[in-house]
């Protein structure tokens, strides 16, 4: 397969511009009250423009799919590179219900738009999951994780925070799921080391209680 022929600056321009006109009204859960003309206009650009890039609305939810991906797996890829693993990990997973939490309506106009995209759906999951699976592998290597729990039931975890967002009380129950999910991930090791840490709050309870190791 051969690589598509980068676009001249000025065209580049226009079709970021279209994208992040499309993923403001896919956020706002305005999408289906527009003509698919509307979203030129909205992003400065003419019909024709719209047309030569995104000739339908599905097209222009893919290319916005496909840019929420790929931010979130060059956020994986940042954090792996300038943050202690277990740090990586657990920054990425609370940012995810950071995402979630903001971008409700973008998830849900994508998930409609998209529903007879599943080969699509399914690569960008698989893209997603390879970045769980490279930060948790990462702190598995730096003894902070445990070996025996894959990437998938991290993103089983993440697909039900996602498919709950309607639940009362919703964020504290994510942030939660979260908590959960990384103490269950800690390797006996690290969860040792956190008991003996008089700084931390495991560290706190141990001491005040005295069941600390010494």
């Amino acid at each position: 397969m051969t690589a598509d022929k980068p676009l001249r600056a000025d065209a580049q321009r226009k079709r970021d511009a279209l994208l992040a006109t499309a993923r403001e009204v896919f956020d706002a859960g305005d999408f289906f009250d527009l003509r698919f003309d509307d979203f030129a206009r909205l992003a400065g650009v003419g019909t024709g423009t719209l047309y030569r890039h995104f000739p339908t609305r599905e097209a222009l939810a893919e290319a916005v799919y496909h840019g929420e991906v790929a931010a979130l797996c060059d956020r994986a890829r940042q954090l792996q590179a300038t943050l202690p693993a277990a740090e990586a990990l657990a920054t990425f997973l609370r940012g995810m219900v950071d995402h979630i939490d903001a971008h409700e309506g973008l998830a849900r106009t994508l998930a409609t738009l998209m529903a007879d995209r599943s080969g699509v759906l399914a690569e960008g999951s698989r893209a997603l999951e390879q970045a769980v699976t490279d930060l948790v592998a990462a702190a598995v290597r730096d003894g902070a994780v445990r070996d025996d729990v894959d990437a998938g039931a991290v993103m089983m975890a993440l697909h039900g925070i996602g498919a709950a967002h309607d639940r009362p009380g919703w964020r504290a129950e994510a942030d939660g799921v979260i908590t959960l999910v990384l103490d269950g991930l800690r390797s006996s090791h690290s969860a040792q080391a956190a008991i003996r840490t008089p700084s931390g709050r495991r560290g706190a309870r141990g001491a005040n209680s005295g069941t600390a190791s010494s």
